[in-house]
């Protein structure tokens, strides 16, 4: 499993040359000149991740589903994750993530389904799962992973419930664009 941080992810953009604030347009445009779809499957993000892409016209081509999964019994019902899984590990967990992508990505018969599930907070933060851990779910023909983000305390901002959101959404737009540069 892939571990990363808020300054990982704002150094990876930077290394990269992506704007944060227009990260959605180039995703779009990729997945449009490689014809493939992707699906989101979120949680602690609400939509935010699907929001980012619909925003940019001519998303429609790349993007057919977004499920807000925010209970446990949507990632069940909808997004076929165990009740085993949700009840041993808890719907915070690298496995209800990769479920999660899977479940969004067979569901829209997407190439790509992505998910993310986490503490935003400010509260509902454990020491065993801090406000700010964030697991991230890809699912692609070729392979299913998670990334784990570690999202909390920095800037002055310590386990803002927008800077977290933001900045998932932020790491799942690059690594879609890493995923279309891999050639799934």
């Amino acid at each position: 499993m892939i571990n990363l941080n808020d300054l990982d992810i704002i150094a990876l953009l930077r290394k990269n040359n992506l704007n944060a604030d227009t990260l959605q347009e180039v995703v779009v445009e990729k997945l449009r000149a490689k014809k493939l779809k992707v699906a989101t499957a979120e949680s602690c993000t609400g939509g935010l991740v699907s929001e980012r892409i619909t925003r940019v016209s001519g998303a429609s081509e790349v993007f057919d589903c977004g499920i807000c999964s925010y209970s446990n019994e949507i990632k069940h019902k909808v997004l076929g994750v165990s009740e085993d899984t949700l009840a041993i590990l808890g719907a915070v967990s690298a496995e209800t993530a990769i479920q999660m992508a899977e479940g969004v990505k067979k569901l829209a018969q997407s190439d790509i389904g992505i998910s993310t599930t986490g503490i935003a907070g400010p509260t509902g933060g454990t020491p065993e799962k801090p406000v700010g851990l964030v697991y991230m779910g890809v699912c692609t023909d070729k392979k299913t992973y998670a990334i784990k983000l570690n999202l909390g305390g920095r800037n002055n901002i310590i386990n803002s419930r927008n800077y977290v959101r933001k900045l998932t959404s932020d790491a799942v737009l690059f690594t879609i664009l890493n995923i279309i540069h891999e050639q799934l």
